[in-house]
């Protein structure tokens, strides 16, 4: 797919934390750190995204639920968990990442990531974006 290729290799040459291409020109991309730039990506963008592809630093199954959740085609990911892996390939997106884990971790490296807590027990997209987003508006 050529937009997950052009979205790879922004990420990587411009360093960005995240990258969303359609169709063969960049969409949207951004530095933050975590979720929040996809949440806003879909708050600022929302059906425009479906079919987009998206590149990502880091994605766990909050990331991967969100990109469902906005409809995207194709995902790149540095550093996917299993969950998050598991959640795109049962929905058939496309998936490429450069190592897997099983499971992504806060920032400190000493306990799971708040966001991956915090959709630990959600299994629709939707359920998971309210979630992400009110938490996101509360920090």
């Amino acid at each position: 797919m050529k937009d997950l290729e052009t979205a790879k290799r922004i990420l990587k040459d411009q360093g960005f934390s995240l990258v969303i291409v359609k169709p063969g020109i960049l969409f949207h991309a951004t530095r933050k750190y975590g979720v929040i730039g996809l949440v806003e990506a879909i708050e600022n963008y929302g059906q425009e995204l479906s079919g987009a592809a998206v590149a990502d630093r880091v994605v766990g199954r909050a990331a991967a639920m969100l990109c469902l959740y906005a409809n995207i085609a194709a995902v790149y990911a540095e550093v996917i968990s299993k969950k998050g892996l598991n959640a795109l390939m049962e929905k058939n997106v496309c998936v490429e990442y450069e190592k897997l884990v099983p499971e992504i971790l806060n920032r400190m490296k000493n306990d799971v990531c708040p966001f991956e807590k915090l959709v630990a027990d959600c299994s629709k997209e939707e359920e998971c974006f309210e979630k992400i987003r009110r938490f996101k508006e509360q920090v």
